[in-house]
């Protein structure tokens, strides 16, 4: 298990048809040789899984990678605090985070979103934030 921080970016879709480099999610995760999500090292490094929302236009958003009683990954969000505006990972425990992989994520409004992997790299010392 090592932490891995991932970078999410928005896949092509109606009103992207392009993508969006500029809507995304990167989030600190520990991350198996096989890159799937390691229920026992996120346990351990709770405190680190940090998460990052950009979307352009909207304030960055900053929380954490949480795991629910029912299996599923979720980002749960410092400001907002209530559970039912978390977002949701589509099937998280079964992906596999690599470059060029996709992922699917329900936002807080209720829409499911495709985003695509385009980087996993070890954690640096710094916690996911803002880019200027």
């Amino acid at each position: 298990m090592t932490l891995q921080t991932i970078r999410l970016e928005l896949a092509r879709d109606p009103e992207f048809p392009e993508g969006s480099s500029r809507h995304g999610y990167e989030f600190v995760a520990p991350l198996q040789d096989d890159g799937h999500i390691d229920v026992e090292g996120w346990r351990t490094e709770r405190k680190n899984c940090r998460v990052w929302r950009f979307w352009a236009g909207e304030a960055d958003e900053f929380g954490h990678l949480v795991h629910t009683r029912g299996r599923t990954w979720a980002f749960h969000y410092d400001i907002r605090g209530e559970a039912d505006d978390d977002e949701s990972g589509y099937r998280f425990d079964s992906h596999v985070f690599a470059e060029g992989e996709y992922v699917s994520i329900r936002e807080h409004d209720g829409s499911l979103r495709t985003f695509r992997v385009v980087s996993v790299r070890p954690v640096c010392a710094a916690a996911p934030q803002s880019v200027s």
